[in-house]
C-alpha cells in the first residue's frame, strides 16, 4: 500500500515534466506535414474562437498543430489526465478537467466560459475512458451552445509505437515524419433537436475515423510515389 501511494505521488510529481520533455524532444527531431491546412487557417482568420477535435490516442503531438494564440484543453480529472494537463500548461495552454459525456455538464460549462473569454477549445471526444474512436455528445453540445463548428484533425507518423492501452495511444519515434490531416468542419444548428445532434455526432465520428485512416496511410502513399 505504501509503495502504491508513493508510485502515485511520483507520477503526479514527475509525470508532467517527463511528458513535457518527451513532446519537446519529439518536436525537435521530427518533421511535420499538414494536409488541408487551409481549413484551420480559415477558422483562425475569422477571429472567433474555434473547437478542435481529435481522438484521444492521437493527442500527444497535437500541441504542434495549433497556430492560434490561446487554447484550452479538456483533459480527464483522473490522475493520468492531470499529468497531461500539467504538461500542456507548460506549453502555455489551459487545462480544463472534465469529461465529454452527457454527464460531464460542468466541463461543458467550463469550456463554454473559456470560449466566452476568447479561448479556442481542444477536445478528445472519445475521452477520458472511451469507447475508443466513438464521439461522445459533449463536443456536439458545446458546438450547439457556441454556434461554432467542430474542426476534426488526426495525426500519424511514418514510424510509430501503438501502445496496448484502451485508446491505442500513438507515440512517434524520434526523427520520424509526422502528419496532421484536417477535415471539413461540422456545423451544429443552435436550434437542433436530439435527432439533429445525433446526426452531427455520427458525422463527426465518421470524419475523424476517415482522417485517422488517411493519416495512417499518408506515408505509404508518399513512399510509393517515389518508387
Amino acid at each position: 500500500m505504501i509503495f502504491k501511494t508513493l508510485r502515485k505521488k511520483l507520477t503526479v510529481w514527475f509525470g508532467p515534466w517527463l511528458a513535457y520533455w518527451v513532446i519537446r524532444t519529439l518536436s525537435w527531431t521530427m518533421k511535420f506535414e499538414e494536409v488541408h491546412p487551409e481549413i484551420p487557417r480559415r477558422i483562425l482568420e475569422e477571429g472567433i474562437p474555434g473547437i478542435g477535435a481529435f481522438w484521444h490516442g492521437r493527442l500527444l503531438m497535437m500541441v504542434n498543430a495549433y497556430r492560434g494564440k490561446r487554447l484550452s484543453f479538456l483533459v480527464s480529472p483522473h490522475r493520468d489526465g492531470q499529468v497531461v494537463g500539467k504538461a500542456l500548461e507548460r506549453f502555455g495552454f489551459q487545462a480544463i478537467l472534465g469529461s465529454t459525456t452527457r454527464r460531464g455538464f460542468s466541463a461543458i460549462k467550463k469550456m463554454f466560459q473559456a470560449y466566452r473569454n476568447g479561448s479556442d477549445i481542444a477536445i478528445a471526444p472519445d475521452g477520458p475512458r472511451g469507447p475508443r474512436q466513438e464521439v461522445q455528445m459533449g463536443v456536439i453540445e458545446l458546438a450547439k451552445l457556441t454556434g461554432r463548428p467542430v474542426v476534426p484533425v488526426s495525426f500519424s507518423a511514418s514510424r510509430k509505437k501503438i501502445l496496448g492501452t484502451w485508446d491505442h495511444f500513438l507515440i512517434p519515434y524520434p526523427f520520424s515524419r509526422g502528419v496532421f490531416v484536417w477535415g471539413e468542419p461540422v456545423y451544429v444548428d443552435s436550434q437542433g433537436d436530439r435527432a439533429h445532434l445525433e446526426e452531427k455526432r455520427t458525422l463527426l465520428e465518421k470524419r475523424l475515423n476517415a482522417l485517422t485512416e488517411q493519416a495512417d496511410h499518408h506515408f505509404d502513399r508518399t513512399f510509393s510515389k517515389k518508387d
